[in-house]
């Protein structure tokens, strides 16, 4: 019932918050913010500023984590390593959902994971790319299983909690396309889309997405265990494709500026009593982008 209420309390704000006043309002505030924050952003190497490029024209970069190189990788892998036995093979009770996530507890077990997400560089790319302060959401460890379901993220959408969602999804295991790879449509094609299923954050049944744009265009991320996908979420149509193969096990750890355009659709996904636990262990900036509703 609580989930419910909430549902129907961010659908009313949603809908509030896409008036034209208040978009408008909104809009102003978003670019003025940008402009005071230019002057700010952390200086990049030739090869992170030609990632942000990319993913300022195409929305989305392939990558490895060999590539990127962080140098904690080999410990956040061992803890990810050892989380995978503990997530169950199955949704006890559940005939209709397909996803499992580590649990609170298993996070905070397992804190390379979440302090991965928080290495310099990759908030250095993050907030180049936003234009603004980095949010950190944390990570979201997850186990897609080959269970034949299709409906929510395994249908074509777009996120809708800021103007730029950015995604770090890790493979951990090998993702051929029976695999269930990420799959995109490219931005060129977003607008053209959107427009002709007056798209208003629903999800898309493959049957009607293939009636506005052909299936040849839609790509799909496969790729060897340790493949990384960065992708702009709300600016790419793209879903999760149906494992068949086998299950798939990926971390996704997610960020929007400090000021997101609907703040209502964020939960930290873990208690306030586990952040400042993990708090002891953060620099002062990387509490900042963990504790971004205080400031």
């Amino acid at each position: 019932m609580k989930k419910t209420i909430q549902k129907i309390n961010n659908r009313i704000l949603q809908n509030i918050y896409q008036t034209p006043l208040v978009s408008h309002l909104s809009n102003l505030t978003y670019q003025a913010l940008i402009q005071k924050h230019l002057d700010n952003l952390p200086k990049l190497s030739n090869t992170d500023l030609n990632l942000v490029e990319t993913l300022k024209s195409e929305k989305i970069v392939v990558t490895s984590l060999a590539e990127l190189s962080i140098p904690s990788t080999p410990q956040m892998l061992q803890a990810a390593s050892s989380l995978i036995s503990e997530i169950p093979q199955s949704i006890s009770g559940s005939q209709h959902e397909f996803t499992i996530h580590a649990t609170p507890k298993q996070i905070m077990k397992h804190l390379e994971i979440f302090c991965w997400g928080l290495q310099q560089r990759l908030l250095n790319i993050t907030e180049n790319y936003l234009g603004l302060p980095v949010a950190y959401h944390g990570p979201y460890f997850r186990r897609d299983i080959a269970n034949g379901i299709q409906k929510k993220s395994r249908l074509w959408h777009l996120d809708k909690e800021d103007r730029k969602v950015l995604k770090i999804i890790v493979y951990l295991n090998d993702v051929h396309d029976d695999g269930g790879p990420f799959q995109y449509i490219p931005y060129s094609f977003t607008s053209t889309v959107a427009r002709s299923l007056r798209y208003n954050y629903e999800y898309i049944q493959n049957q009607t997405m293939q009636q506005v744009i052909s299936p040849l265009t839609w790509k799909s991320c496969i790729g060897p265990s340790g493949t990384v996908i960065i992708a702009d979420t709300a600016n790419i149509f793209h879903r999760g494709t149906v494992p068949i193969a086998s299950d798939r096990f990926t971390i996704f750890f997610d960020y929007s500026c400090r000021s997101p355009k609907h703040p209502f659709y964020y939960e930290s996904s873990l208690t306030n009593e586990d952040l400042a636990i993990i708090a002891t262990k953060l620099s002062e900036d990387q509490k900042q982008c963990v504790f971004w509703r205080s400031s």
